[in-house]
């Protein structure tokens, strides 16, 4: 179960392009190049409708076709347990396609997976849930803008890379599930990401299960201010409860990642 949530009301965003970069640049400590902007991907051919979720193993390609939920997956709203529009199995990969509006709970990987270059026009639940234990997930290029609350939802273990992404209009990028009742270790990484505002914080983690996010290259735009959290950090649980935060900031144990990861502009 993802963690509860606090609705609030969505504005516009935007977006760039995919670079990919693997894991072990994101681990190695190297400052990555920052990200750059690019356009919003247009659809092409006919808009599908998604009534009933659409299971993927191997790897799909979209063709940049665009996919909105109807029927039961017809809602946009914040609602735990709605279905997904896609069903990873194990192992499986999804890739250029665009989720449009209504958008259900977006994403769901039962267990290893790669999305690749895939774009949530206006994020219903969540963009992503990634699931299973001991798997890697990677995320490589795409966007989502327009969530109420998260795009990228760590319910499993394991590690998962997030690179070449755009993120806008958010409440948190990604967040380690803060009150699953299953708990699990979770290692983030985080690179070559242009986050652009509104948004609250980047990544959310729980120190007292051993997980930890690491950032490198990330571009924050329109937040001179310098609102948005980086790293947050909870003290997580298996009751349901609201998890309690537990500080922020670099530690170079749980929050991975130096002034010079981050540019503003």
């Amino acid at each position: 179960m993802a963690e509860q949530r606090t609705k609030r009301h969505r504005a516009i965003a935007g977006a760039l392009g995919a670079v990919a970069l693997t894991a072990g640049a994101i681990t190695t400590g190297l400052t990555l190049p920052t990200a750059s902007a690019a356009t919003w991907p247009t659809p092409s051919g006919t808009p599908q409708a998604v009534s009933k979720t659409i299971g993927v193993s191997g790897t799909t390609d979209g063709g940049m076709k665009r996919y909105y939920g109807s029927g039961d997956l017809g809602g946009d709203g914040q609602e735990e347990d709605q279905g997904p529009l896609f069903e990873l199995k194990d192992g499986a990969t999804l890739k250029n396609v665009i989720l449009g509006a209504p958008a259900a709970d977006g994403v769901h990987c039962e267990g290893s997976c790669t999305l690749q270059n895939v774009w949530w026009e206006d994020v219903g639940e969540d963009a992503a849930t990634f699931r299973g234990t001991g798997k890697t997930f990677n995320v490589i290029g795409g966007g989502a803008r327009k969530a109420a609350d998260k795009i990228f939802q760590f319910n499993g273990g394991g590690t998962l890379n997030i690179s070449g992404f755009a993120g806008q209009d958010f409440s948190t990028f990604v967040r380690s599930c803060g009150n699953c009742s299953s708990q699990y270790k979770r290692t983030i990484n985080v690179s070559n990401t242009e986050i652009t505002a509104p948004g609250k914080v980047i990544g959310g983690i729980n120190t007292n299960y051993g997980d930890s996010l690491t950032l490198r290259g990330i571009t924050i735009v329109g937040d001179s201010s310098k609102k948005i959290v980086p790293c947050q950090k909870y003290i997580g649980n298996n009751t349901g409860a609201e998890p309690s935060k537990n500080g922020s900031g670099p530690d170079g144990t749980y929050c991975k990642y130096s002034s010079s990861d981050i540019t503003y502009r």
